[in-house]
């Protein structure tokens, strides 16, 4: 099992847990929503990192969005499972074909 599965799994198992003893389950108390808007907060702050260029401070913003990542993906019952098939129906694909694949909305 990677970090990822263990994490999700952690994450998983919060979802009835008291708000006012963990994190995650008072992210999922606040709704999908708010899973959705702390992990754009993630992104972004990932994103000035990089444009500085600390890899450290990037390295801890990174494992932020990826922890908020994981959390707005169980606030919305979407599993790693179906993020790994989705890439692993991907793979072999250009990244242009594949863009140009989908349906426009």
């Amino acid at each position: 099992m990677s970090v990822l599965d263990e994490l999700f799994a952690t994450i998983e198992s919060r979802k009835g847990a008291d708000p006012d003893t963990s994190w995650t389950a008072k992210l999922f108390a606040k709704g999908p929503e708010k899973c959705a808007e702390k992990f754009g907060e993630e992104a972004i702050e990932a994103i000035i990192e990089a444009t500085r260029g600390d890899k450290a401070r990037l390295t801890s913003e990174a494992a932020d969005v990826l922890y908020h990542l994981l959390v707005m993906l169980a606030a919305r019952d979407v599993t790693l499972d179906d993020v790994y098939g989705e890439l692993a129906r991907r793979e072999g694909t250009s990244g242009i074909a594949e863009k140009a694949a989908r349906p426009k909305g």
